[in-house]
């Protein structure tokens, strides 16, 4: 054997000795994370205007108390961001390790807000009190996107215990805290610590997988346009006995607006929306409709191979309607209704043109000359992942070494939009959209978990990712 021959083969014993120790490190470590996640889920952290945005605050606290005590970090502080309004933004944690000879740097990115609990008569337990029942931890941000964070956290854990002092590899994480309310000073957060955040590698833990047994990288998701549109058609109510059946009533203009965005079928029918046209891999639809809970009877809507209807078309739903309760209904023509869209974007279509389309179609169709207002309009650009890096297949044998079994790449129908403004910043920067969540998590609705197996095989994932990363320099790929 030669020298060269023997230094390769120590090489590989000690790597297999640090990944034996880095599978140990997760296993034992999984009661903390799964004790740290809960403790995250019973802060109320909803970043939305009219929650209490002294729980986003203390979130991030506890957030950035989780990554001091690693004792890994530089640095780790709960910033905000300055916006042009003048409005600080919500309060995020920033980390950094400085890489040393020649190491990559790697950003991890999360959010640490959630989505509103809705009615809590919906949740089988309360919303922010974690409850384990079976194999799935149930709560608001149990999966989305506490889940991310503290994966993040156990991954830097189980690598300090097994690398020490000699840990070379840069680290960055960004735990957002208004990614649920659209992310809306992230732009002006990266241009004001762009030096801070600057990185090879950035893994954006806030997807989902396959299914429980089966990881997936995320490869494609959509954009969105939301907007509030408001309709009217009198000056005021009036009786709808005396003057109803001549006069065009808000409510009757709204649903025959409405009624313009959809064919029979329930494809989207606005003249400039775009599909992509990507491959897609073949689904059961007797799957989605379980995982969608489609009552029985009920079928999916739009045409086509069914994961290419949720990956690669757009589509659009009415998420909110300002009118009269049925309780307080009196016998009126509503002059006004307020209606909130949501639109999903293809990849491929800028969302700016797509919202340019929405707002033609809605003006062309209004019913009966009715006013149209629209208001309160955010856009969120689609991404498509470049497979060809050297990250992706250093993810994707970190995925297959932790599952046992071969990652799929998938689509996502929601959206991320601030990745493109992770492209925009770091261009150079290879991005990884990984997950915790599986088709059972129900994110953003009543009964939100997180699958327990799951979470340890992303949090071994990671934690395998980053060792393999420690090892190398930028001049090996």
């Amino acid at each position: 054997m030669t020298e060269q021959e023997g230094t390769s083969v120590q090489k590989h014993s000690q790597s297999s000795e640090r990944e034996a120790g880095i599978r140990s490190s997760v296993a034992a470590g999984l009661p903390v994370a799964i004790a740290d996640l809960s403790d995250l889920v019973r802060i109320p952290s909803v970043s939305w205007d009219g929650f209490d945005a002294s729980a986003v605050a203390q979130s991030a606290e506890a957030v950035a108390a989780l990554f001091e005590a690693t004792g890994v970090f530089d640095a780790v502080s709960v910033k905000r961001a300055n916006t042009e309004t003048g409005e600080a933004g919500q309060p995020a944690v920033l980390a950094t390790r400085t890489a040393r000879n020649g190491k990559p740097t790697v950003l991890l990115y999360a959010h640490h807000d959630v989505q509103p609990p809705g009615n809590d008569a919906d949740w089988n337990s309360p919303p922010f009190e974690p409850t384990v029942r079976g194999d799935r931890l149930y709560g608001r941000g149990a999966a989305d996107d506490k889940a991310g964070v503290v994966s993040h956290v156990a991954a830097v854990r189980a690598l300090a215990e097994s690398y020490g002092d000699d840990l070379e590899l840069g680290l960055v994480v960004f735990i957002e805290g208004e990614e649920e309310f659209g992310s809306r000073s992230f732009a002006d957060f990266l241009e004001q610590n762009r030096e801070a955040l600057a990185a090879d590698v950035i893994v954006v833990a806030d997807s989902d997988n396959w299914n429980i047994d089966t990881p997936a990288l995320t490869i494609s998701l959509r954009g969105n346009v939301t907007l509030k549109l408001t309709v009217s058609t009198l000056s005021h109510a009036s009786h709808s006995g005396m003057f109803g059946g001549a006069a065009p009533d808000a409510m009757l203009a709204t649903i025959r607006l409405l009624s313009t965005l959809h064919t029979t079928d329930g494809s989207v029918a606005v003249e400039g929306l775009t599909s992509s046209g990507e491959a897609v891999p073949e689904s059961s639809d007797a799957d989605f409709i379980v995982d969608a809970g489609l009552l029985p009877g009920v079928t999916p809507i739009g045409t086509g191979p069914l994961l290419g209807r949720l990956w690669a078309k757009p589509a659009i739903t009415v998420t909110g309607i300002d009118a009269p309760s049925v309780q307080n209904a009196s016998n009126t023509l509503q002059p006004q209704v307020s209606v909130k869209i949501s639109a999903r974007i293809a990849p491929g279509q800028d969302a700016r043109v797509a919202f340019e389309a929405l707002k033609t179609h809605l003006y062309a169709n209004a019913p009966f000359g009715a006013h149209l207002e629209i208001s309160d309009v955010d856009t969120g650009q689609a991404f498509l992942v470049d497979t060809s890096g050297w990250a992706v297949a250093e993810a994707k044998q970190a995925m297959a070494d932790a599952w046992g079994v071969d990652p799929v790449e998938t689509g996502v129908g929601g959206s991320i939009p601030f990745i493109a403004d992770l492209v925009r910043v770091f261009p150079e920067a290879q991005i990884l959209v990984t997950g915790v969540e599986d088709p059972d998590t129900r994110a953003h609705s009543p009964n939100e978990s997180l699958h327990l197996g799951v979470f340890k095989r992303a949090i071994l994932t990671e934690a395998l990712l980053l060792s393999r990363l420690a090892e190398k320099r930028l001049t090996d790929f």
